[in-house]
């Protein structure tokens, strides 16, 4: 793939983003696909950003993994492969252009969604831990993993729904997206999303996916994590409006 000396430091800073979000900021999460999404196409650039999510949540599961409640994947993870296999249906009609603000949309609601959490932290735990609302968790992270790999703040909104502690929400997060990603890779692959020159891109970015991984580390108790968001969050959204296609930029 030809890319710009702009288009290579941006692909740098939102691979670094990939590992800065499996850090345990899920916020980033949105950032690195609106950046990914203008470089590739909203389609492409889910088979470019598959195998660096993958990257990522080998390194957090390798750093977190004794943090991870098992019985909460269990919970969610039927309805989320349910919502991949649905999403993947959706895909394979759809194309670049159609699929753009498709993904703007959903990343400017889980940007609401987001907002309402960082402002009113006790939302969900009045929320009842129903198989109601966790097959409806799970259903919405496996169709925005599979549409925009942005199911970090749907499994967000879980953690806080049942309570996770900070260390016991990264490594579940870690083993829950480690699977769904794995489980996304057969249809990436049918639907040509995942190529011979995409995965030489991965390889060119998996070190700074590393490097975001050890920065995230470093965040992670020294910055809070509210500010650290909703900066994030104000850039995805205007990029998500922009996705929309309310106004128009060029990187």
């Amino acid at each position: 793939m030809h890319l710009t000396a702009g288009q290579w430091a941006l692909a740098i800073v939102a691979a670094v983003g990939v590992g800065v979000s499996k850090a345990g900021f899920p916020g980033v999460g949105l950032a690195h696909v609106v950046i990914f999404a203008f470089l590739f196409g909203a389609r492409t650039s889910s088979g470019i950003v598959l195998p660096m999510l993958l990257i990522g949540d080998l390194c957090a599961v390798g750093t977190f993994r004794q943090h991870a409640q098992w019985h909460e994947i269990r919970r969610i993870l039927p309805p989320a492969c349910l919502g991949v296999t649905i999403a993947a249906l959706v895909m394979s009609r759809l194309t670049d252009a159609s699929l753009g603000p498709v993904v703007g949309w959903i990343i400017l609601g889980l940007a609401l969604v987001q907002i309402a959490r960082m402002r009113f932290p006790s939302w969900l735990t009045r929320v009842p831990h129903t198989r109601a609302f966790a097959w409806t968790i799970g259903w919405l992270a496996g169709v925005a993993t599979m549409l925009a790999n942005a199911a970090g703040p749907v499994f967000a909104l879980f953690g806080l729904a049942v309570s996770l502690p900070k260390a016991a929400f990264v490594g579940t997060a870690a083993w829950f997206f480690l699977i769904m990603n794995c489980v996304k890779i057969p249809f990436s692959v049918s639907l040509g999303l995942i190529r011979g020159e995409t995965l030489l891109l991965n390889l060119m970015l998996a070190p700074a996916i590393v490097t975001g991984l050890i920065i995230g580390r470093w965040l992670l108790h020294r910055v809070p994590q509210q500010l650290f968001d909703g900066l994030l969050i104000a850039f995805a959204s205007i990029a998500a409006i922009r996705l929309i296609g309310v106004f128009q930029w060029r990187f």
